[in-house]
C-alpha cells in the first residue's frame, strides 16, 4: 500500500470498514475540523484536500495527495493516556507509505486560522519538514 506514482498511486486507501468510519467521521467533524475544512476546500496556493479520508486502519482529518502531507487536528485528546503512543504509530506507518504529517492543535484552528492555514501551504511546499511527533517546531510566530 506504499504511495507510488501517478494521481491513484499518490493515494492512500484504507479496507472497506475504514471508508465506512471516514464516512461517519464526515458527519461528526468537531468545529476546528469543519473550520479548517472550509478554509481549505477553497484551495489555498492550489492545494487540493480530502477531508476524513481513509488510509489503511486510520482515518486521516485532510489528506493532499499530490504533496503526500496529513493534516491532523489534535484536540486535547491526543495528550492524555495511551493517545501520544498511539499516535506516533500511527505517525510512524503514514511515514512508511512515504506520506509527511503536519500536526495542527485544535486550539490553534480556533485562535488563528489563517496562520495554520499558511502553515499547511508551508509544509505542503517543502518550507518545513513535518511537524509529527518529534518533528522540529513550527516556524517562527507561527506556534502550532
Amino acid at each position: 500500500m506504499k504511495l507510488g506514482g501517478g494521481v491513484a498511486g499518490n493515494m492512500l486507501h484504507g479496507p472497506k470498514n475504514t471508508q465506512e468510519r471516514a464516512r461517519q467521521l464526515r458527519r461528526e467533524m468537531t468545529l476546528p475540523e469543519v473550520l479548517l475544512w472550509q478554509a481549505l476546500r477553497k484551495r489555498p496556493s492550489g492545494l487540493r484536500f480530502r477531508h476524513q479520508h481513509p488510509a489503511g486502519d486510520y482515518v486521516l482529518d485532510f489528506f493532499c495527495a499530490r504533496h503526500r502531507l496529513v493534516v491532523e487536528v489534535d484536540g486535547q485528546a491526543h495528550g492524555c493516556g495511551d493517545r501520544p503512543a498511539r499516535d506516533e504509530v500511527r505517525d510512524a506507518w503514514l511515514r512508511s507509505q512515504g506520506a509527511r504529517i503536519c500536526r495542527v492543535p485544535a486550539v490553534e484552528v480556533l485562535r488563528d486560522l489563517e496562520a495554520v492555514v499558511r502553515h499547511i501551504e508551508q509544509v505542503a511546499r517543502g518550507d518545513y519538514p513535518s511537524t509529527a511527533v518529534g518533528g522540529p517546531p513550527p516556524p517562527p510566530g507561527e506556534d502550532l
